[in-house]
């Protein structure tokens, strides 16, 4: 039968969990040693890949270093121990390093594939809970992951010492990227459609419009037709060339509002009496981010693009950088 709880007392029990798995956290790094660096090093000096493994919520865990390591400069996958017994094993080469993981260092599935690991010659990092296990005496190194209670108040479901593990997992990720000098660059490599990825890896030349599509005129046009070829590319927008089809001004749909406000007729006004000069422009090879940078710091809304010559090879504006995902 279910009990009723108040708010107060959920909220109680909520910071209880809090407060048990972040002394358990706190306490890894107060038992950090020696062992630890060994790990560092076993793992960064790998030649093929750090195959992590575990069973039940361990595996879980597993998985998410795995995912960490990999993300981080540290070629690494997860490898299912009940399924290396039956031919995912084949996984594993002599180049390979072994990440083990499991709390009580004697889970049947992990133990079992040990001796084939050494056969094939691969390292053996294992993380525990328990130092005198099987799993941890076989390892080339240990780390002690041992928590003194679980939150479960039967103390029996993982949870701090899950906590704990994944605490260790994102500790090794660090530091070896920390080691290996692994930059912003390098995670937006791995993370291309991330955010982060984007934002480091996007040039104005993959979001810009160009060819046809780029609105520009010269400036003995008439008003009416500058008007007409900014209505036909959409960018509300449209560049002033001059005969080397170098940008020389742009004309945008403030410069049209202020011109009709002044009473201007589009059939006699020439493009040069009222664009203005002076344009902001980019060159291709620029991050998109940079673009953005522009546009909030001059507060516009279009940026014109040329190459080292100031020809037009391209335009942009704020929308395109938010379909894009760089705003």
């Amino acid at each position: 039968m279910k009990s009723t709880y108040t708010d107060s007392e959920l909220i109680a029990m909520a910071r209880r969990v809090l407060d048990i798995e972040s002394r358990a956290v706190s306490h890894l790094a107060e038992r950090l040693d020696g062992a630890f660096a060994s790990a560092c090093r076993i793992l960064d000096e790998t030649r093929g890949r750090v195959v992590v493994s575990g069973m039940g919520k361990s595996g879980h865990v597993s998985s998410k270093i795995a995912a960490t390591l990999a993300s981080t400069g540290t070629p690494a996958f997860f490898m299912h121990p009940a399924e290396a017994s039956h031919g995912d094993l084949g996984m594993i080469t002599a180049d390979d390093t072994l990440l083990a993981i499991s709390y009580s260092g004697e889970t049947d599935e992990v133990l079992t594939i040990l001796p084939l690991v050494r056969r094939l010659g691969a390292g053996l990092v294992s993380i525990t809970g328990n130092p005198a296990s099987t799993l941890a005496r076989e390892a080339d190194v240990h780390l002690n992951v041992a928590v003194d209670e679980e939150a479960c108040p039967l103390n029996l479901a993982p949870t701090a010492s899950t906590t704990a593990t994944l605490a260790m997992g994102d500790a090794l990720a660090v530091a070896l990227l920390e080691k290996r000098g692994f930059t912003a660059e390098d995670f937006a490599r791995s993370h291309p459609s991330g955010s982060l990825g984007k934002r480091l890896l996007l040039r104005v030349g993959d979001v810009m419009h160009e060819g046809d599509a780029v609105p520009h005129v010269t400036p003995d046009v008439n008003l009416r037709d500058g008007l007409m070829e900014m209505t036909a590319k959409g960018l509300g927008m449209t560049a002033i060339v001059d005969a080397g089809h170098r940008a020389v001004g742009v004309f945008t749909d403030g410069d049209l509002r202020r011109a009709l406000d002044d009473g201007v007729d589009v059939h006699t006004t020439l493009m040069r009496e009222v664009a203005s000069a002076g344009c902001k422009t980019i060159s291709d090879t620029a991050l998109a981010v940079e673009a953005v940078r522009m546009l909030e710091e001059n507060r516009i809304t279009a940026l014109l693009v040329v190459d080292d010559r100031e020809r037009l090879i391209g335009a942009l504006n704020i929308h395109d950088l938010f379909r894009a995902g760089i705003m």
